[in-house]
């Protein structure tokens, strides 16, 4: 027979045995696996083209993009976010949560399914899993691995569902300060394209130019999105080195000389901050000091670019350029 206390282990044994077992613990978010920034910032940055176009707009025959009311040229945030994504790209190969989710010759569908194998997980034609920790899990792989989607966000709603992100950095149009007058250039080809053109001597064709002209370009960056994404301190050291270096490895015939003047960055002493962003902005002053106000300038010499600094409670400021 067996003893009392031998009896009493084998029915606590028993009903452990039988017992249901414990739902598995929420799985942590982003923000618990990686320390995401902890302050909000603005940021004001200015760049400058000379005998090149900086965005051409496909509408308009690869004109440079102009506001047609103040004849003010502007080149897109999209364009702009292009040109850090390859920088990123070109300085970070092969580092782990440094991928690229929109480049060239990118399938997006490929992009989003490799959540899916990683986490062993098959996916359903547009939808995301119906296990909400699924879902979080295959939005969150996407987070951790490129850097463009917790950086600028990313609509992953494809036929291969990975979800929506909303970025924290944003960027504003950039506007040039004085109007801009593109020119219409001619240029000429000794080779020519088929044989029947061989009496040829040469061939014709056009590109537009923009002799000079200083782009302001305003951002922002939330620490409430940066926590849900993921987006580190990191992250933000490498967006700076990629406004500053960006148009360094950018060079192409059509966009002449393009460099980066100015990174002026307000950050706030917390993820809410204390003062509007537009009331910042306005405290970094251009003025014109060679040549007329609202006439196309003929280099950055003719601008002095000043801050007020010290005049917000709660915010610092720093040139990093």
């Amino acid at each position: 027979m067996m003893s009392k206390v031998a009896l009493q282990s084998a029915i606590t044994n028993k009903n452990n045995a039988i017992s249901p077992k414990k739902k598995p613990p929420n799985l942590p978010k982003i923000k618990e696996l990686i320390m995401s920034i902890q302050n909000r910032y603005e940021f004001v940055y200015f760049f400058d083209v000379t005998n090149g176009n900086p965005n051409g707009d496909p509408d308009a025959g690869n004109m440079p993009r102009l506001d047609p009311e103040s004849s003010k040229g502007l080149v897109t945030d999209v364009c702009l976010k292009r040109k850090i994504r390859n920088f990123v790209e070109l300085a970070n190969e092969n580092q782990a949560g440094y991928e690229i989710y929109v480049k060239e010759k990118s399938v997006l569908n490929l992009q989003n399914k490799r959540a899916y194998e990683a986490l062993e997980i098959e996916p359903e034609a547009k939808k995301l899993p119906k296990d909400e920790a699924k879902a979080r899990d295959i939005t969150a792989w996407m987070c951790k691995n490129f850097f463009d989607i917790r950086s600028f966000g990313a609509v992953m709603t494809t036929e291969v569902n990975s979800g929506q992100v909303r970025g924290p950095v944003q960027l504003a149009f950039a506007q040039s300060i004085d109007p801009i007058i593109p020119l219409e250039v001619s240029i000429t080809r000794m080779a020519v394209t088929n044989e029947k053109d061989l009496e040829k001597e040469r061939t014709m064709g056009r590109k537009y130019i923009v002799p000079y002209a200083l782009y302001r370009v305003h951002g922002f960056i939330s620490a409430n999105l940066a926590a849900k994404t993921g987006f580190s301190e990191e992250d933000l050291q490498k967006l700076w080195q990629a406004l500053q270096l960006m148009f360094e490895h950018d060079r192409s015939a059509a966009r002449g000389e393009m460099a980066a003047r100015k990174l002026i960055v307000f950050k706030h002493d917390s993820a809410l901050g204390s003062v509007p962003a537009h009331k910042l902005f306005d405290s970094v002053k251009v003025e014109r000091i060679n040549g007329e106000s609202g006439t196309p300038a003929t280099g950055f010499a003719d601008y002095q670019i000043s801050i007020e600094k010290d005049k917000f409670n709660g915010v610092s400021v720093e040139e990093l350029l």
